[in-house]
This record gives structure tokens, C-alpha cells and sequence, in this order.
């Protein structure tokens, strides 16, 4: 008689439960480091993208305010003609207007805007925001914002909770 060898079915199930627990544990673990890098790039975009405000600003007397859409095409909203800096009205955004190496794979959009200080709203010529908004979903931190006179906010929860999580 031969004997037949292999694994019952409970010795199966208890392997399944196994990896089912090391998933629980392993898959939150694994999307909050992807959250963090995508952050860390936000962040890293914003800062390149207020080096390139800052050298606008030294060629037109102004920095360059603009929205981004979900299709990641930027929009000037510099002052009218009128008002503009140094004479200077935009008809294109000549910055990168997204995080990342490629639009495909960019996890915030950025764009440009007046600052409010105190309440009070500053003029474009004055001073900048810029703003990196997630393209998924992160509620923790939100929204990382950028001054050029180097203050640093979020609009995620964690602004009041652990502000560390934005900016750290």
C-alpha cells in the first residue's frame, strides 16, 4: 500500500491566516512610505519651484502667480496689463507644474498664488505661494504650502496634530 503525502487542509488554512496577518501589518506600513516620498517630493518641488519664482521675479520685477488643473495645464493669473509687473503680462507658465519626474507619474500639482500675512493679502509683486496639491488622497497632511518669505503651512490635519508630517 502506498502511502500518499502532502498537506491537510487545516495546515493550508493555517498558512493562509499567516500571510493574511503579515499583509494587515505590511500593507499600511508599505502606503504610508509611499506617502512620506511622495511627500518628500512635494516638498522638493515647491522648493525648486520658489528658486524659479525668485529668478522671475529678478527678470520682471514680480513673481508669476498661476493655477494647475487636473490635467496638469498651467494657467498664468498674473495682474492684468494694467497692473502688471515691470510691464510684463504672461501668456504661458515657464515653470514645471507638477512633482516628480514626468506628468504620468506626478503625485501633487503645484501652483502659484498671492500670500496673505495677518490677514492682510500681499500683492503678486510682493510675495508668492506656492502650493503643491495632492493629485490622490492624503487627509493627513493635505495641501503643503510654501511663502517666499520662508513660511511653511499644510492644510491636512495634521497642521495642528503633528505638524512634522509636513514639514519636518
Amino acid at each position: 500500500m502506498q502511502k500518499h503525502r502532502g498537506f491537510t487542509l487545516i495546515e493550508l488554512m493555517i498558512v493562509v491566516v499567516v500571510i493574511g496577518i503579515l499583509a494587515s501589518i505590511a500593507y499600511p506600513a508599505y502606503t504610508d512610505s509611499v506617502l512620506k516620498g511622495r511627500r518628500a517630493q512635494a516638498r522638493t518641488a515647491l522648493a525648486e519651484l520658489l528658486q524659479q519664482q525668485e529668478r522671475y521675479m529678478t527678470q520682471n520685477n514680480c513673481y508669476l502667480g498661476f493655477t494647475t488643473n487636473a490635467a496638469l495645464s498651467a494657467t498664468p493669473s498674473a495682474p492684468s496689463p494694467s497692473t502688471a509687473c515691470g510691464g510684463v503680462t504672461a501668456t504661458t507658465v515657464p515653470f514645471k507644474v507638477f512633482s516628480g519626474d514626468n506628468a504620468a507619474s506626478a503625485a501633487y500639482r503645484l501652483s502659484a498664488t498671492t500670500c496673505t500675512v495677518g490677514g492682510n493679502t500681499l500683492s503678486i509683486a510682493e510675495c508668492v505661494k506656492v502650493v503643491a496639491t495632492p493629485i490622490g488622497s492624503d487627509p493627513k497632511v493635505g495641501n503643503l504650502e510654501m511663502m517666499s518669505n520662508g513660511t511653511k503651512d499644510c492644510t491636512g490635519t495634521a497642521r495642528s496634530t503633528n505638524f512634522n508630517l509636513c514639514w519636518p
